[in-house]
C-alpha cells in the first residue's frame, strides 16, 4: 500500500478507533487446549538490554536522570549484563527454564558472551528494538522499515536465528509497526499487555502474545518498592488465579526479568524461590513465546462459538 494513502488512513481511523485489534471479551472464545493437558502455557521473559550513556533512561534515582554521562542510574542498569544475567542463569539452569529472551541488537555488539551463553541454551530470541533508549513512536514510515530491518538483522546475525516475536523498547510501537513486522516475516508482537491470551490482529498473520507490566520486576521494585516476599506471593497469586481461571480454556503467564533489578544480591534468592513454586506447579506448560504462538496459531480459528 502507498505509504501516504496508508497515512491517511490511519488519521481517519486513529479519530475514532486504534483499529489493531476487535473486542472479543475471554468468555467468548474458542477454548485453547495447551500440550499435556496444561493449564497454563509459562514464559520467562528476560530482557537483555544495552542503555547509551548520554541519554536518560530507566532510572532509581531520578535527581542525576538526566546528567550525561550519570554514573549512578548508567551503573546501576549496567549491573545487569556484567553480573546480575549470570546469577539467573544458574537459576534457570537448576529449574530447567528456557528463556525468551527480549534482546536489543547492541547486545550483539556489546555483550556477546551473553549471545553465546543463550545460543547454548536453546533460548528463544525475540526482537527488543536496537537498545532502549531509542523509541520508535514518532519514526517515519521509511524511517522505521530501516530501523526494523537492521535490527531484526542484526540479531540474526548474531543468534543464527531470525526473531519471529517482537517487543517495542518500552513497548513502544507506530500505528505502522504491526504491519512493517509481518512484512519482515515476524508473526507476533508483545506490546499490548490487555490480555491472558494470545489473540490475531487485524494484520494478517500477526498475534499478540500477553506479556505482564504488572507481574515485572521493574513496576514491583523500582515502581512500588515492594520487597522480596511481596515479589514470591505476587508470583504465586498471579499462577494461582491464572490456573483456576483455565479450567476451561488455557491461560498464558509471564514473569518480566531484568538481570539488574531481580539479580541484585538481596533480591535472588526470592527469584529462585518463585522459579521452584512455577516450576513444580501442576497443569504448567514451561514454554517460550514462539512454542506459545505456534501452538495458538496451529490449534485455534478464533471464531466466535455457536450460541
Amino acid at each position: 500500500m502507498d505509504d501516504q494513502l496508508f497515512d491517511s488512513q490511519l488519521h481517519d481511523q486513529r479519530l475514532y478507533d486504534q483499529g489493531l485489534f476487535d473486542y472479543r471479551p475471554i468468555v467468548e472464545r474458542e477454548p485453547i487446549r495447551w500440550p499435556g493437558g496444561a493449564r497454563i502455557a509459562f514464559y520467562l521473559a528476560l530482557n537483555v538490554e544495552h542503555y547509551r550513556i548520554d541519554r536518560p533512561s530507566t532510572s532509581i534515582f531520578p535527581g542525576t536522570a538526566g546528567l550525561a554521562p550519570d554514573p549512578l542510574n548508567y551503573g546501576w542498569r549496567d549491573y545487569g549484563p556484567r553480573v546480575g544475567i549470570w546469577r539467573l542463569i544458574e537459576s534457570l539452569d537448576r529449574h530447567r527454564i528456557r528463556a525468551s529472551v527480549m534482546l536489543n541488537s547492541d547486545v550483539a555488539e556489546r555483550y556477546p558472551q551473553i549471545i553465546r551463553a543463550g545460543r547454548d541454551r536453546d533460548w528463544v530470541w525475540a526482537a527488543h528494538g536496537k537498545n532502549n533508549s531509542i523509541f520508535q513512536a514518532d519514526m517515519a514510515p521509511d524511517e522505521e522499515r530501516a530501523y526494523l530491518t537492521e535490527v531484526i538483522g542484526t540479531i540474526e546475525s548474531a543468534t543464527g536465528r531470525r526473531p519471529r516475536g517482537w517487543l517495542g523498547p518500552a513497548l513502544t510501537e507506530t500505528f505502522r509497526t504491526p504491519e512493517l513486522l509481518a512484512e519482515l516475516g515476524l508473526t507476533y508482537v508483545l506490546d499490548w499487555a490487555n490480555d491472558d491470551q494470545p489473540y490475531r490482529l487485524n494484520v494478517p498473520g500477526m498475534l499478540s502474545v500477553p506479556y505482564s507490566i504488572e507481574v515485572n520486576d521493574i513496576t514491583l521494585f523500582v515502581g512500588k518498592s515492594l520487597s522480596g516476599p511481596d515479589f514470591v506471593q505476587i508470583v504465586k497469586d498471579q499462577l494461582d488465579q491464572l490456573h483456576a481461571d483455565a479450567a476451561t480454556s488455557g491461560r498464558v503467564m509471564s514473569l518480566v526479568l531484568h538481570p539488574f533489578v531481580i539479580n541484585q544480591p538481596f533480591r535472588h534468592k526470592y527469584l529462585d524461590q518463585a522459579l521452584e513454586y512455577i516450576a513444580g506447579h501442576p497443569g504448567v506448560w514451561l514454554t517460550t513465546t514462539d512454542e506459545i504462538a505456534d501452538h495458538y496459531t496451529r490449534t485455534t480459528t478464533d471464531t466466535l462459538p455457536t450460541p
